[in-house]
């Protein structure tokens, strides 16, 4: 005959003692008590400083000191603000920068590559130069003057009509192709941000660009039709730091800016200069003004 087996079941727990219980919430009611002297003490001691507020201040400023005078320590110089420094801002005015759909895929249109589909569209292939713009962008942002810090803002506004800015700190493509890829995506997307970050290098803005420039600014507009002829080191030079000096320069094949919103309407050469040779003679102005070398 087999012998039975109890089921095995969950074992109930034993009943802890009421002494060690009572002795418990008596430790638990001490600590408490402990607790609200402690926070008691740090409230008063928290009103003391707040009555001594002019000896806590001393004592800071005297703790300071003896960190500075330790031997070993290193102080790190205290950098300056480059707000402060005069800068300057640029306007590229009516830059060819248009794109259409050829064959499957969307590309910005230019003269070279696209001479048969702007001809079919009864277009003139040489108004369609976005090398100008690429020229002089890479004529700014590789110039000591950028380098320095000394740029502002840059604004471009397409021949369209599409204004958009270009941080002082980006860096623009060498290439041609690899330009029109980036400004294709502009266009379509209106922003450009850095790669792993949430800042936009390149962000399509509201019209019109007076909206964006700072109030106490000096609007240069230059072109060579203008009767007024300057040399661009002492026009600059007699210009006072504490205006933001604007530049307005055409970034197209013919043609001249438009002057409306331009305080100045000069001319820095007896003959007619591509945008980047116009663009490198101011920066170097400026670089010579402000010793940037």
């Amino acid at each position: 005959m087999v012998r039975p087996y109890a089921v095995k079941g969950r074992k109930k727990p034993k009943k802890r003692p009421r002494v060690e219980e009572e002795e418990e919430e008596k430790e638990e009611q001490q600590q408490e008590e402990n607790d609200e002297a402690v926070s008691e003490k740090e409230n008063e001691e928290t009103l003391e400083n707040e009555e001594k507020g002019e000896s806590t201040a001393e004592d800071e400023r005297k703790a300071e000191e003896a960190i500075e005078e330790m031997p070993g320590i290193p102080i790190a110089p205290r950098v300056q603000d480059p707000k402060k420094k005069p800068g300057v801002i640029f306007v590229l005015e009516r830059a060819c920068l248009e794109f259409a759909k050829v064959g499957k895929t969307y590309q910005i249109l230019n003269s070279d590559d696209h001479a048969n589909f702007l001809k079919k569209q009864n277009r003139n292939p040489a108004d369609y130069r976005p090398d100008i713009i690429h020229q002089a962008l890479l004529a700014i942002l590789d110039s000591p003057l950028t380098k320095a810090g000394r740029l502002q803002a840059l604004y471009v506004r397409t021949e369209k009509g599409v204004l958009f800015e270009v941080k002082p700190h980006v860096r623009m493509p060498r290439t041609f192709k690899r330009f029109c890829g980036l400004m294709l995506q502009l266009l379509q997307n209106l922003s450009i941000t850095a790669s792993g970050k949430r800042e936009k290098l390149l962000n399509v803005i509201k019209n019109p660009v007076t909206r964006h420039l700072p109030v106490n600014s000096r609007r240069i507009g230059l072109s060579y039709s203008s009767e007024k002829m300057v040399q661009m080191r002492d026009y600059v030079a007699a210009a006072s730091d504490d205006v933001n000096l604007v530049f307005v320069v055409g970034a197209m094949a013919h043609g001249k800016i438009d002057n409306d919103y331009t305080d100045d309407f000069i001319s820095i050469s007896n003959y007619p200069l591509s945008a980047a040779c116009c663009l490198g003679r101011i920066c170097n102005a400026l670089e010579h003004k402000w010793n940037i070398l």
